[in-house]
């Protein structure tokens, strides 16, 4: 790796640092989610100094990475971003809302450019206008400037900034406003050296022309061979300019100088903790990060650290840019504030690994074989003398336990909390009630319930849309909630906890709530069958019918009929319900409910003559014997029985499922209630099996959908049974 750390990415070495690309894009997605977070949770009154650090390491990390692999227009617009951010973290100026507002815009701006440098087809961001106006800000200046205006140079004034942005945007000679331009450039000399080979300098040469604005080198003449100096000129601070020079060659071979004042002796290389700046940077090093003396990245006081190669930034921990931006920037004095957070994030960064999804799902797939071996081991087990196999039974009963064991944890590696989902929705909501003119609040519990990644990935749209719902149809605009005597802000609250076997996630506003006479009179509107009898549910339940809105006129935001009717569709793919509860005046619930996963349940099964189905328990309410008598038939042939004074539609699996039935095995039936959808039936089966943990096999990929079956699974003695659908059967019942 040393090697190398050692040859030059740009037609000096041999290295593709395209290789790292993909961890790049993976680590700054995660920088600006964290940077969006953390802007929305600002508070411009008395903003922590903490978070105004943590803003800016995450900028500063993107500028860093994004210099390092050439992404010139990401790095530009990151590098003014941070003009703004260090000014703001060091009190020069006040945040304000606009700064935010610019702030998460060029976010947006950001997430194009790199999904573009992904490859994917995107509209290009215009970044001159979001630029200039940010460079308005950082000036301290009106933001009213108008936009249009030609951008002047994207130079930050000059300020004494220990950790000035790495890429910035150099003011060109014809700029109008050379005073600031030569005001912020400064004459430096860089020697480099001893070097194995005398090309591996070359990487340095190519930063300054690939990288625009970085600024002007040139070669000055050496007397030694393995050695090069060069003569630059540049806005960028010392801290900076050796985060992107450790890619090309190792940190102790560079020696960074104003230009007239002699080099320090190679020997100067390591630098005690106590001295009162960093020598290497030219005394301006030593702005700290918030990172302990001895965390992970920082120099060590006694001997300096030599720089990992790009190689190592496959590690998780961070990408080259960020290993590197860390190790700059991190303190060298002995003063150096400690704070705990940072580096407490560091450590547990460092303890995660990055896995692709389908070697997970490969490794679910394995686990589901061996808990189907297992259950043919343990049923053929029974069939065993306990006295002359008790040795072999112990074995089985552990080989059991433990691949129970290992089946739960397998399973928790695909567990994500639902924080992933709910981060993205306090951005969403800020625009749309900018955008509608409402106030409105958003409050989250229960992040930290987990959901398995398949899950998290579906549900993301409906609650989506369930949240946007909430905002243009239940809170109302702030006069109208005053003239009511409500608080001005409406309030959002999403909330995820588990609840037996499922995850439960409520979406709840105080907003006007659902009007039962709108919806009947909609409905009636729409042609759909609507008395006045129906129950306030079922009335609640009209707004899933397609094409239903109740909106008055069509907007960007809803109106169009196309939602509800989607988001039950999609959750009920997932083997999920959806329930409404509202209250006219107060507000509105929804509330969706989720098997945790979708590839291994609970089951109980049942046999229908000399067939085997399976049940899922999360269904089942409860079973009882019956005689025949018991059940009533009624018109069409429907039949019904009586349940504790309710009469419940009864289904006999035999003729949905046309199974043959032989006199030797004709019983009593039994009756197990199943309900979904909120509502309930009873199935006729002839004997309860027993409950199991089931592997859930696709039907419909290996084979076809199969009508009021939802899967299938194998037995312990080899044999298919059919996972039924509950939902299915339940509608099958009303019709």
């Amino acid at each position: 790796m040393g090697e190398m750390t050692n040859e030059a990415p740009h037609g000096g070495g041999n290295i593709d640092l395209s290789q790292f690309y993909q961890i790049f894009f993976e680590e700054a997605g995660e920088n600006l989610d964290q940077m969006e977070q953390m802007l929305l949770q600002l508070d411009l009154e008395q903003a922590d100094d903490e978070e105004l650090n943590a803003i800016f390491r995450c900028a500063h990390s993107i500028k860093g990475g994004a210099a390092t692999f050439g992404f010139a227009d990401v790095a530009e617009l990151t590098h003014q971003m941070e003009s703004l951010l260090d000014k703001l973290r060091r009190h020069e100026l006040a945040p304000t809302a606009p700064m935010v507002d610019v702030l998460l815009e060029s976010s947006d701006a950001l997430r194009l450019l790199l999904a573009r440098h992904q490859g994917r087809p995107v509209d290009t961001p215009a970044t001159a206008s979001l630029v200039e106006r940010i460079r308005v800000l950082a000036s301290g200046e009106q933001a009213g400037a108008p936009a249009s205006q030609a951008p002047v140079p994207q130079q930050p004034a000059p300020t004494d900034d220990p950790v000035a942005p790495a890429v910035p945007v150099a003011a060109a000679p014809a700029a109008p406003a050379p005073a600031v331009a030569a005001a912020g450039q400064r004459q430096l000399e860089i020697h480099i050296g001893p070097l194995e080979h005398p090309s591996q300098a070359d990487g340095i040469v190519d930063l300054f022309r690939d990288i625009a604005g970085l600024g002007q080198l040139e070669s000055l003449p050496c007397d030694q061979s393995d050695r090069r100096i060069f003569r630059v000129q540049t806005a960028s601070s010392d801290s900076d300019l050796l985060d992107l020079f450790t890619f090309h060659v190792s940190r102790e071979q560079i020696r960074i100088v104003d230009a007239g004042v002699p080099p320090l002796p190679a020997q100067a290389a390591a630098v005690p903790a106590s001295a009162p700046a960093a020598a290497t940077a030219g005394g301006r090093e030593g702005q700290d990060f918030g990172f302990f003396d001895d965390a992970p990245g920082s120099p060590s006081s006694a001997a300096p650290v030599p720089q990992p190669s790009p190689a190592v930034a496959a590690d998780p921990a961070g990408t080259p840019a960020q290993t590197a931006a860390q190790t700059a920037a991190a303190p060298r004095s002995a003063a150096a504030r400690v704070e705990s957070r940072p580096a407490a994030a560091a450590t547990v960064e460092s303890s995660t690994l990055r896995v692709s999804v389908s070697k997970v799902d490969q490794l679910i797939n394995l686990v589901g074989e061996l808990v189907i071996t297992q259950a043919m081991l343990a049923q053929k087990s029974r069939e065993l003398d306990v006295s002359m196999n008790q040795q072999l039974l112990a074995g089985l009963a552990d080989l059991d336990r433990n691949t129970r064991d290992l089946q739960e944890a397998v399973m928790s590696i695909r567990m994500i909390p639902m924080s992933v989902v709910f981060n993205r929705f306090p951005r969403m909501l800020r625009d749309l009630a900018a955008k509608l003119g409402k106030k409105v609040e958003l409050i989250t519990h229960g992040e930290a319930t987990e959901l398995d990644k398949g899950l998290i990935e579906k549900i993301t749209d409906p609650l989506t849309h369930l949240i946007r719902n909430s905002c243009d149809h239940g809170i109302e605009m702030p006069q109208e909630r005053r003239a009511r005597g409500k608080p001005e802000h409406g309030t959002i609250t999403l909330s995820a906890s588990h609840q037996g076997g499922s995850i439960l996630i409520e979406v709840r506003d105080d907003g006007k709530g659902l009007s039962r006479e709108k919806l009947l009179s909609k409905a009636r509107e729409k042609g759909i069958d609507a008395p006045d009898s129906l129950s306030d549910s079922e009335v609640w339940n009209l707004i899933f019918a397609p094409g239903f809105s109740t909106a008055a006129e069509v907007t960007d935001v809803s109106g169009r009929g196309v939602g509800m009717d989607v988001v039950k569709k999609n959750i009920a793919a997932l083997n999920g319900t959806v329930e409404i509860d509202s209250a006219e005046g107060y507000g509105m619930s929804v509330k969706v409910r989720l098997p945790l996963t979708l590839a291994i349940m609970d089951g109980m099964s049942v046999r229908v003559s000399d067939e085997v189905y399976i049940l899922p328990l999360s269904s089942v309410i409860e079973s009882f014997q019956i005689n025949p008598k018991d059940i009533n038939t009624v018109a069409q042939g429907a039949r019904l029985v009586k349940v504790r004074e309710e009469y419940m539609p009864v289904i006999e699996l035999e003729h949905v499922f046309q199974v043959p039935r032989f006199e030797h095995n004709a019983s009593s039936p039994i009756m197990v209630v199943i309900e979904a959808d909120g509502a309930r039936v009873a199935l006729m089966v002839d004997e309860l099996l027993g409950q199991q943990q089931v592997v859930i096999k696709n039907l419909e990929s290996n084979y076809r959908k199969v009508p009021n079956v939802s899967g299938a699974t194998i037995l312990g003695d080899g044999k298919v049974a059919l996972i039924l659908d509950t939902s299915g059967l339940v509608r099958r019942s009303r019709h």
